[in-house]
């Protein structure tokens, strides 16, 4: 069984930044593809990033790119989102997942695809 637990969101204003971080427990973290999603509210849970096994290779939705970045550390099972130049549309709650049983390049930006979620954690951008 896999635990994924986040870290690092909170209320910054807008311009502002932050960096998520998503420590897994359980399980080899370094076989596990990793993403990150956010559900703002009333609406559907959608991709943000996703990075491959060794981190060499990642994704990114278009409303992010250039603004965030995602990393992992294999040695410390942890996986990382940093924020920058935030807006109030970013607001939403993040969810890492671990996708368990891909292949070391795959990078995956659907949901149903991941089998472990994190408890989600608050990022609220105020303008």
């Amino acid at each position: 069984q896999v635990q994924l637990v986040e870290s690092g969101g909170g209320l910054v204003q807008a311009g502002g930044s932050l960096r998520l971080s998503c420590t897994a427990s359980g399980g080899t973290f370094s076989n596990y593809g990793m993403g990150w999603f956010r559900q703002p509210p009333g609406k559907e849970r959608d991709i943000v990033a996703a990075i491959n096994w060794g981190g060499g290779r990642s994704y990114y939705t278009d409303s992010v790119k250039g603004r965030f970045a995602i990393s992992r550390n294999n040695a410390k099972n942890t996986v990382y989102l940093q924020m920058n130049s935030l807006k109030p549309e970013d607001t939403a709650v993040y969810y890492c997942a671990a996708q368990v049983g891909g292949s070391y390049y795959d990078l995956v930006a659907t949901a149903s695809q991941y089998d472990y979620w994190g408890q989600g954690t608050q990022v609220t951008v105020s303008s």
